[in-house]
């Protein structure tokens, strides 16, 4: 893999379970080969305790975890986007601002943890976790340096395939 670091922008509508969850797997996976971001089209300003606590039990820290508007990735100063991926189907049906870059884009839509029974989060964040570890461990794999943009832009979006 070249020494370039693939910056990787997960959304999600509240940015508050799924992309964070998958920002943390990504930066504690990627090898220093990746750098993941999170944020929410109608972020709810808090991130849920629950996917917190699924990030602690598989030792992974986010520093600053905080639920964001995707806006900030639309800003001059924002960091140059190499791919975006959509975790929840709401985000992926709305329109995104023009982002930084000219990243490849996919949808790996996974269901929302956060909307099951309260007796049953701690299961469905786990599920959750899971379905993305899988996901992001086989993106992490991939070596975008040596796929062209075709093949590149095929295979991240496959992996929506894996659950």
């Amino acid at each position: 893999m070249s020494d370039k670091i693939f910056n990787v922008l997960f959304l999600c509508t509240g940015n508050s379970a799924r992309s964070i969850m998958a920002e943390g797997i990504l930066n504690h996976i990627g090898n220093g080969h990746f750098r993941a971001f999170s944020a929410g089209s109608m972020p709810t300003g808090e991130v849920n305790p629950y996917a917190l606590k699924q990030l602690e039990k598989e030792n992974i820290v986010l520093e600053n975890p905080r639920s964001k508007s995707w806006e900030e990735f639309a800003q001059p100063d924002a960091p140059q986007l190499d791919f975006v991926i959509t975790v929840c189907d709401n985000a992926a049906g709305e329109v995104c601002p023009i982002l930084a870059g000219q990243p490849i884009t996919a949808h790996w839509g996974v269901f929302d943890p956060a909307a099951v029974e309260e007796e049953q989060k701690n299961i469905a964040f786990a599920q959750a976790f899971a379905i993305l570890h899988r996901r992001i461990s086989l993106f992490a794999s991939l070596n975008p340096s040596n796929l062209n943009q075709l093949a590149l832009e095929n295979s991240v979006r496959e992996i929506a395939l894996i659950s």
